[in-house]
């Protein structure tokens, strides 16, 4: 059995964003039950040259709908990157899993070999589909979202691995 660029992409992405999002269901109940500042986490960063919670959940979301959009070969869409809350940041992860459910197997399959092209400022990446997929952007959504849950762990929020890993 094989399994295809498709099954390896939207899915998954699908699936861990989901798993965020219902993270930050747990994270805005603590906030209220507290009574905390929002901003104690939307701003938190677990070491100085690491960058905070909103900061993790926008390049998880950016870099999903990055890879799913630019091996379909559609637009991208582009946030604003103004979130502020944990409404917020929820509201990004739903579009983001929207514009991914948009998007057909038959627009992604078969792009093993596809030229993708990143631009960093002046600097420009150059990857085949699966290498950047493989290689980058699975890697970096994970990376992302573990560091959001780890920054959520850090400040009390009583979730564990299962609400990471969701069900499967």
């Amino acid at each position: 059995m094989t399994i295809s660029m498709y099954q390896a992409s939207a899915p998954r992405f699908i699936h861990v964003l989901k798993n965020l999002s219902a993270i930050l269901d747990k994270t805005q109940a603590h906030i209220e039950a507290k009574k905390l500042d929002v901003t104690a986490f939307t701003l938190f960063r677990l070491f100085p040259d690491m960058l905070n919670l909103t900061r993790q959940i926008q390049i998880a979301t950016d870099t999903a709908k990055g890879l799913v959009g630019r091996l379909a070969g559609v637009e991208i869409p582009v946030y604003e990157d103004n979130e502020q809350s944990i409404a917020d940041l929820k509201l990004r992860i739903a579009k983001t899993i929207a514009f991914i459910e948009g998007i057909k197997p038959e627009q992604i399959d078969g792009t093993e070999d596809k030229d993708i092209i990143t631009k960093r400022g002046d600097k420009e990446t150059h990857y085949k589909g699966l290498q950047f997929l493989l290689g980058h952007a699975l890697p970096n959504v994970y990376f992302h979202v573990t560091t959001a849950y780890n920054i959520l762990r850090h400040n009390g929020v009583e979730i564990g691995k299962r609400d990471y890993l969701g069900s499967i």
